[in-house]
């Protein structure tokens, strides 16, 4: 009976939001300050939305946000990079820069995690190819 308990949670757990992946930006664009023209052609901005409820329509509050999880990689089956951004109540827009990515196809797929530990499947999946 407990393993039931323990799979209902974790499909409450899961969150519904969708994972935007942009091209470099004008010398203009915020997100890329600091970088030069070389250092923007190896990065990828991904951008999201915070979610507004669980899959089973339950809502969540910004409160209940804990951190986001970026799963990255050159193959798309095997995402074997990580980037962990905690504090995910400091906005409900939220946009992160990954940097130094050699040239190729990248894919990206993003999590969240609540404050009571439950993680939410993974976003669609996005890529961007990298040419240098």
């Amino acid at each position: 009976m407990e393993r039931v308990i323990k799979l209902s949670q974790a499909w409450i757990a899961t969150f519904a939001f969708g994972l935007l992946l942009t091209g470099c930006g004008g010398s203009s664009d915020p997100t890329y300050s600091g970088l030069n023209s070389i250092d923007r052609q190896k990065a990828a901005v991904l951008s999201w939305s915070a979610p507004r409820s669980r899959v089973n329509g339950e809502g969540i509050r910004m409160a209940e946000l804990d951190k986001y999880i970026i799963r990255y990689g050159t193959n798309s089956d095997a995402l074997d990079k990580e980037i962990i951004i905690a504090d995910a109540q400091r906005d409900a827009y939220m946009v992160y820069v990954v940097r130094g990515l050699d040239a190729g196809v990248w894919y990206f797929t993003i999590l969240v995690q609540d404050t009571g530990g439950l993680l939410s499947a993974p976003s669609e999946m996005v890529s961007k190819e990298i040419e240098f």
